[in-house]
């Protein structure tokens, strides 16, 4: 509840410094979801830009993207994921509108100076003298305790697995941009790295819940194997049986994204084994709420949508059907 507050707190100190027709940014709206802005660039140029705030907000920073793909946006977004070391939504605002101002050559809003992260080179010489308060010393002090460590690398804590398949990603990407052939859109690529990223540092994907595999190295459609469900259930009682039985030991789940992901939810279907019950249709599609447009936020994660299916199949008393063989499924012959 206290960082829901923070959070609510920051996003109004952002709407009233950066108002609908500030020269240089803007907060077109914004919500504990989601924060939609604005810069403003040489010549009036509007560049929007969008942050996903996340459900385990802050210690997952928010999700950066723009349809832009001009260098500059691109470079600062990529660095908000993998350099800024503080999560918050003001330090990474103030990050955002300083490196942009840096890019174009353009003075920087004096707001800046509001939501400026304590520490940072921009205010190293304020506040020292003989007049310094006690408290400006104690909160120095308390983060000289809290912050001993050198920053880490983006990659530090991802899976081993994951390291290589974002390295062999991001190299597609630029050869991608090479030819001039890219897949998808620039905020979906976007949103989907940064997903797959969080995926591979997740305790849930390192503790086996469920594996990834990407089809043919597709950010755009994913193979998900859920491996574990509520240990109490009688679906986690088939999933033994079927590893005896068939030696498999996942539910198979095909995960298909669009190019306007994540404003539209993924389109998620079982492939195998054979389910009955479990909000499971004929075709192997969910029936979720979660998974239609109605019901659907930009916000929730891809970690969130799986695991939330895997309790949804427990919940609606989801069963393997041992009698029928995958061949014959109709889940599969369409897969």
């Amino acid at each position: 509840m206290a960082c829901l507050q923070k959070l609510k707190e920051d996003i109004r100190l952002l709407e009233t410094l950066f108002v609908g027709n500030h020269e240089r940014f803007q907060v077109v709206s914004a919500s504990v979801d989601e924060i939609n802005v604005r810069f403003i660039g040489p010549n009036g140029n509007k560049i929007n830009i969008i942050a996903n705030i996340m459900e385990n907000y802050p210690r997952t920073p928010p999700v950066w993207f723009s349809e832009s793909d001009e260098a500059a946006v691109t470079q600062t977004l990529e660095e908000l994921t993998d350099s800024i070391t503080d999560s918050s939504l003001l330090a990474q605002v103030h990050h955002l509108v300083a490196r942009l101002c840096d890019f174009y050559n353009l003075t920087s809003p004096s707001e800046l100076t509001r939501i400026q992260p304590a520490g940072s080179s921009d205010d190293k010489d304020e506040g020292q003298g003989s007049d310094m308060e006690s408290g400006d010393e104690d909160d120095m002090m308390y983060h000289m305790e809290e912050d001993p460590k050198p920053a880490t690398s983006a990659e530090d804590d991802v899976a081993p697995e994951g390291q290589a398949l974002l390295a062999r990603l991001k190299h597609a990407q630029r050869e991608q941009h090479l030819t001039g052939n890219v897949a998808g859109s620039v905020s979906a690529t976007d949103r989907l790295m940064k997903e797959l990223r969080e995926i591979y540092r997740s305790e849930h994907y390192k503790n086996g819940a469920y594996t990834i595999d990407l089809v043919n190295d597709s950010l755009y459609e994913w193979n998900v194997k859920l491996k574990k469900v509520d240990p109490d259930s009688p679906l986690a009682q088939d999933l033994l049986t079927l590893k005896k039985k068939e030696n498999q030991d996942h539910i198979l789940l095909n995960v298909l994204f669009k190019d306007n992901f994540p404003f539209e939810p993924p389109f998620v279907r079982l492939v195998a084994p054979t389910v009955s019950n479990g909000f499971v249709l004929g075709g192997g599609a969910i029936c979720m709420e979660l998974l239609t447009k109605q019901g659907w936020s930009s916000a929730y994660s891809v970690e969130s949508v799986i695991l939330q299916i895997a309790a949804t199949l427990v919940k609606g008393k989801a069963r393997i059907q041992f009698d029928v063989k995958v061949s014959q499924s109709r889940a599969a012959r369409s897969f």
